[in-house]
């Protein structure tokens, strides 16, 4: 802050030399005159002053013997009448300061983070589809508005957070760590379900697979099924209607909850994969072509000497957009790509090689168990081989967690269905 208003009221930088600099300082000091970034050269000294301080140094320099000179004039004051007489180069600063505040009212770059299990490309699909793009106006950016549509078209999002720093749009996500074959959101439309209690009479709580019960723990809810049970897909395990019963233990009527538990059963799970016998691979020439990229919006021009002639090549780019500050992006991109020539080879899998392939394959898929919260307890793998690929057979004895919220429905008591009896009786004697 002292620099920025050193700055404008204007300072200039002297040269003392002479008899007695240093008690041309002291005298300085006394007479409240300023001096900073004071250096000792031997023979002389170099120093900064006030425009003012300078005007009141006469007497002093006759008092010390001393002699000094102007080095350089800095500051505002000094400038302004500069640029008086470069009028095109002030008008030309003006403009490039207008251009740059008007460019500051766009969103030039659109940052995404927490998305693990939405691709990039998805979630851009879908600000295009809601007119949210490189290159729209700030104030037409209705954050609260966008983060509602997130939720809604992300089942798997739970939490989201959109903010415009600068000319950059910054999305935040969090996800759900419950994966269903749907994406994640009939698991979060579930767990909705579950909380708000849509259904007028409660819901309950089915298998999704084929298991035997090892572990149950219910919290709401009628357990229909006990540990050590075999329960076949859609069967009920535990039921939200709740009955309250007479005196005489007759079911006078139900309460409807939102059935609730934990049920972990024991399954068999199989998985497949296969592999071609034979596979083509890249095998490159050395021969390459350098290019120069820039682009302006849409607009990308490319810089290389002579076309590309080859048959089969790769492109590797490196390019990055420009910016003024941290969170001031331009709509420029600069950067360079190499295009590597390859020709192709057919190959023929080796067993070390199928070995490998199919072993990486395995982990990455008792991984992907591990992360939903699936159990192995045994697993036994093949690898096989027939005219047309490789074949590697999965078999795993799992423990999972299951169960699905489905609306239930209504449950007549005995009185209730005597009564509607007696009532169609009465019908039919009239």
């Amino acid at each position: 802050m002292l620099q920025f208003i050193q700055y404008l009221k204007g300072y200039v930088c002297i040269r003392v030399w002479g008899y007695s600099p240093e008690r041309f300082m002291n005298l300085c000091s006394n007479h409240d005159i300023l001096l900073w970034n004071i250096e000792n050269h031997g023979e002389y000294n170099t120093m900064c002053i006030t425009v003012n301080g300078f005007k009141q140094l006469k007497g002093i320099v006759r008092k010390t013997g001393t002699k000094v000179a102007i080095q350089k004039r800095c500051g505002l004051p000094f400038f302004t009448p500069r640029m008086k007489r470069r009028k095109i180069f002030l008008l030309g600063l003006m403009g490039s300061l207008a251009f740059w505040v008007w460019m500051s009212t766009f969103i030039w770059a659109v940052d995404i983070t927490g998305n693990y299990s939405i691709s990039e490309d998805v979630f851009m699909d879908f600000l295009k589809e809601n007119d949210i793009y490189v290159g729209m106006k700030r104030k037409e950016v209705n954050i609260e508005e966008l983060e509602k549509k997130i939720r809604q078209d992300f089942g798997i999002v739970t939490w989201t957070s959109a903010k415009i720093d600068g000319t950059r749009l910054e999305i935040q996500l969090r996800e759900n760590e419950v994966d269903t074959e749907d994406g994640g959101k009939q698991g979060t439309e579930e767990e909705a379900g579950k909380q708000t209690g849509g259904n007028e009479f409660g819901s309950d709580l089915i298998a999704q697979e084929d298991g035997i019960i090892v572990s149950m723990v219910t919290r709401k809810g009628v357990p229909l099924v006990s540990v050590g049970m075999e329960v076949k897909k859609g069967d009920v395990l535990v039921s939200g209607s709740v009955p309250v019963y007479n005196e005489d233990a007759t079911v006078r009527n139900y309460q409807y909850y939102d059935a609730d538990a934990d049920v972990y059963i024991r399954r068999q799970l199989k998985q497949k994969e296969e592999l071609p016998l034979t596979y083509e691979k890249k095998e490159y020439t050395g021969e390459e072509k350098k290019e120069v990229l820039v682009s302006l919006m849409d607009k990308e021009l490319i810089l290389r000497m002579g076309k590309i002639k080859y048959e089969n090549f790769d492109k590797v780019t490196d390019k990055k957009q420009v910016k003024l500050l941290e969170n001031f992006y331009l709509p420029l991109y600069f950067g360079s790509s190499v295009n590597r020539e390859y020709v192709l080879t057919d190959n023929i899998y080796t067993k070390d090689e199928v070995k490998s392939i199919f072993s990486e394959k395995l982990i990455k898929y008792m991984q992907s168990l591990e992360e939903k919260g699936v159990q192995i307890i045994q697993k036994n793998v093949t690898i096989s081989k027939n005219k047309r690929n490789w074949q590697m057979n999965m078999d795993f004895q799992i423990v999972e967690k299951t169960g699905q919220n489905i609306p239930a429905k209504p449950q007549i008591t005995a009185e209730e269905n005597g009564e509607g009896e007696e009532n169609q009786a009465a019908g039919n004697l009239l």
